[in-house]
């Protein structure tokens, strides 16, 4: 787990880490949310609509966000102000993400930073875009 100070803070400064999206993630997920959109929990629903399979939840994809926030960059001290996202293509059970972000901006008057986040797909397609507004607790 990283430990940056909020001094360690500069533009271009990059993190990353994969993960593989499991079934128990979507299970797990279900569980919590109690989101039964038949997109995400009925293959056949989903081909009708004309995905290759199920989706996964967007907003499960986007909580890595939070792993790569409180993790890496900045890590252990870790504040999360605010998130933009979008979700330019879908997510399936097994793919393998590519989690990363980079400073964009520091704003020393307020002590915050802005992350430019990418989620990409084992094809490198972006599934997940977006900035994160991020402090450090001192």
């Amino acid at each position: 787990m990283n430990e940056y100070k909020f001094e360690n803070i500069s533009i271009g400064l990059e993190e990353s880490f994969t993960a593989v999206v499991t079934e128990g993630m979507m299970s797990d997920f279900l569980k919590l949310t109690g989101d039964i959109n038949p997109l995400h929990n009925d293959e056949d629903f989903a081909k009708e609509k004309g995905f290759a399979s199920r989706v996964v939840y967007g907003l499960l994809t986007s909580s890595l966000l939070s792993t790569l926030a409180g993790v890496y960059l900045p890590g252990r001290n870790s504040l999360i102000y605010g998130v933009d996202i979008e979700f330019p293509k879908p997510v399936y059970v097994g793919d393998e993400l590519l989690v990363s972000g980079v400073v964009s901006e520091k704003d020393e008057r307020f002590r915050y930073f802005t992350v430019k986040v990418c989620i990409r797909n084992q094809n490198g397609q972006k599934v997940c875009r977006g900035k994160m507004k991020l402090g450090v607790l001192e």
